[in-house]
């Protein structure tokens, strides 16, 4: 069993649009993940703890060589997040926690 967590700030994340930070958006995030969190009314937040939860998992994975846009965090049908790691790491089993409030975003994963 793994365990990762990371924190950020969120202001790392405000003011970024699609339109403006295109390709530093799409290096870290999937088209999924840029699009759930630009239809909530604080992208800033829900990109940050995204990317909090990547890195997270890169640490309890203790691979650095994984890029972030390998990982795919994406809710699921009941509103919870749902992580899709890198094919090589198909057969192990993710758990994830994401959280924000005013200035920070983190993400707590535990790897089975």
């Amino acid at each position: 069993m793994q365990i990762g967590i990371d924190i950020e700030e969120i202001s790392r994340f405000e003011g970024k649009t699609l339109e403006n930070n295109r390709k530093f958006l799409e290096r870290i995030f999937c088209k999924e993940e840029l699009e759930y969190c630009f239809s909530k009314h604080k992208p800033a937040e829900h990109l940050c703890a995204r990317f909090c939860a990547k890195e997270a998992v890169i640490k309890a994975l203790g691979d650095k060589t994984i890029s972030l846009n390998q990982i795919k965090i994406i809710n699921d049908e009941s509103g919870m997040p749902f992580v899709f790691l890198p094919e090589m790491y198909q057969e192990k089993t993710c758990k994830i926690s994401l959280s924000h409030c005013k200035d920070y975003a983190c993400a707590n994963v535990l790897i089975m």
